[in-house]
């Protein structure tokens, strides 16, 4: 059986859709929205588990809002448990200052900013940024998460999966090929540790096709 992560982490999911050949977004960049119907349904139901989800700044400039739960099911299933309709959203970002006039900041729900200053305005909870992302999840779990939704971008999923801190992978498969630079996880990037490539690193626990020519497909993280 998989280890759980230790009680003083959330437990992570990174939840994206991709092209054939593992890319965010077309070349030429902008918001990343591959996904059809099929996806979004998803991505509701992984929003509907989590208590939070976190989100980079970049991800956020280049959306200026985030992912809500529409599905009336959903919501009335957090309803009736006493949770809160919308995650939490964690922005995680080197700066403290977004423009107030985002349609973020007017979506019905909590926002909470890691970031090493507190914010002036717009952001109901602040989490300092720290020195690792161990502390960051310390920090998370003290304040009640313990089911926390990854959602980009590539250099937020390279961070956390360096830290060796993803439990699950949550994949949605587009097809297309679209090269180009936005890979899921940056040729940039420094090299992963090499327990998430050794035999048995991975499970797979789901293969789901979701309509349109979408494949959703899940892996589980075996700790030892």
């Amino acid at each position: 059986m998989p280890q759980r992560p230790a009680p003083s982490r959330p437990f992570v999911r990174l939840v994206l859709a991709i092209s054939l050949d593992g890319r965010l977004a077309p070349p030429v960049g902008g918001a990343a929205q591959l996904g059809g119907e099929g996806d979004r349904r998803a991505l509701e139901q992984a929003l509907a588990w989590a208590d939070a989800c976190l989100i980079g700044a970049g991800t956020l400039r280049a959306h200026r809002c985030t992912c809500l739960i529409r599905d009336q099911q959903l919501l009335k299933q957090r309803a009736e448990a006493g949770r809160p309709q919308q995650p939490t959203a964690v922005v995680v970002s080197n700066s403290h200052e977004f423009p107030a006039d985002w349609r973020f900041f007017q979506q019905p729900l909590q926002r909470w900013l890691l970031a090493p200053n507190a914010p002036h305005q717009g952001f109901e909870r602040w989490l300092p940024l720290g020195n690792n992302w161990s502390q960051r999840l310390q920090s998370l779990a003290d304040a009640g998460v313990a089911r926390l939704v990854l959602l980009g971008g590539a250099a937020l999923a390279s961070n956390l999966l360096m830290a060796d801190a993803v439990d699950e992978l949550q994949l949605t498969l587009v097809p297309a090929l679209l090269g180009g630079e936005n890979s899921w996880l940056p040729s940039t990037s420094a090299a992963l540790p090499l327990t998430l490539s050794e035999r048995g690193a991975w499970t797979l626990t789901g293969a789901e096709p979701l309509g349109g020519e979408e494949l959703l497909v899940r892996y589980r993280r075996q700790r030892h």
